[in-house]
């Protein structure tokens, strides 16, 4: 079966897109793409909806779906907004219809979408995590990884364990990577695994790394960035509003905004095409691949922007 698909990335965090119909095999296509281009971090599809105007599912490289994801949420957004000729737009995602809208751009020539993160779920059972008989953790060293770091769960809707490190911690990643493994592996903490990102502090906001659920360490993971910079605010390390989040991939913006118990966040950032495919799709993996590819030119103009903040961004490469 010929498939048109579309290669689209957020903050270099970078997919496959489809826009088709429902069916129930799509980690399989998602796993063969990932096979074929070990470049990519999953497959976003984009679906007819009953209560928005798309429907979004997001399968990881290993096949598995993940609630949501914020920088191909962005991508969706562009496709929708695009497609129907309209500024802003209710994407459904797995645990939310949510709005995203068309901004002002990042830089000249980058199309820039902004996409409402939702919900915020602090209850360890939203994550799911077990951890004594704890109902939350937030800014709380946990002993076994470490004396000093404290780390917060929170879930967006996606789970993620955030901790907050030096700079001599961020630049060499084994110990992030020892324990993402551990528990993405089996445990005692995480029985559906979690997102670990490490964030540090600098001058211009901060840098967040992250180990994704079923992907690895990513470019750019949207919610690890959006739940980053909320932990950030929540810990006095940032004020809130508007926190400039920098990562392997670039840069985005999170807005925090909190009244008592209700917070809102939005992630704002470049949705960018890179090409456009025919796949021949078959069950038999051997017969399928690309047949025909086009490359586009929105990629200078992002690596114009990349290279504007690669002093942030370099000094943890």
């Amino acid at each position: 079966m010929k498939i048109t698909l579309e290669k689209v990335h957020g903050s270099m965090n970078t997919f496959y897109m489809i826009d088709s119909d429902e069916r129930d095999d799509y980690g399989d296509l998602a796993l063969q793409l990932c096979e074929i281009d070990q470049g990519v971090d999953g497959l976003l599809v984009i679906l007819p909806s009953k209560s928005a105007d798309a429907k979004m599912r997001v399968f990881n490289r290993d096949g598995s779906e993940a609630s949501m994801c914020g920088n191909g949420l962005r991508c969706v957004a562009r496709h929708v907004c695009e497609k129907l000729g309209i500024e802003q737009a209710v994407i459904e995602t797995m645990k939310a219809d949510l709005t995203v809208r068309r901004e002002e751009t990042l830089m000249d020539g980058i199309e820039t979408y902004s996409v409402q993160i939702s919900p915020v779920l602090f209850d360890l059972k939203a994550l799911p995590m077990e951890y004594g008989n704890q109902s939350t953790l937030i800014q709380q060293v946990i002993p076994e990884i470490s004396q000093e770091i404290q780390f917060s769960a929170v879930a967006v809707p996606n789970p993620h364990l955030i901790g907050i490190v030096p700079k001599d911690i961020q630049k060499s990643p084994e110990h992030q990577k020892k324990w993402a493994e551990k528990f993405n592996g089996e445990n005692d903490y995480f029985t559906d695994g979690v997102n670990v990102s490490y964030v540090t502090k600098l001058e211009e906001g901060i840098f967040v790394r992250t180990f994704e659920r079923g992907v690895g360490f990513t470019n750019a993971c949207g919610t690890a960035m959006t739940a980053s910079a909320l932990i950030s605010c929540m810990s006095g390390l940032m004020p809130y509003g508007e926190v400039a989040v920098y990562n392997p991939g670039g840069m985005v913006k999170c807005t925090v905004d909190r009244n008592g118990d209700d917070i809102k966040l939005l992630l704002t950032g470049n949705a960018t095409r890179l090409s456009e495919h025919e796949f021949n799709w078959s069950k038999d993996k051997a017969e399928s691949g690309f047949t025909a590819s086009r490359n586009l030119d929105e990629q200078r103009r992002y690596e114009k922007f990349i290279k504007e903040i690669s002093v942030v961004v370099e000094q943890f490469a």
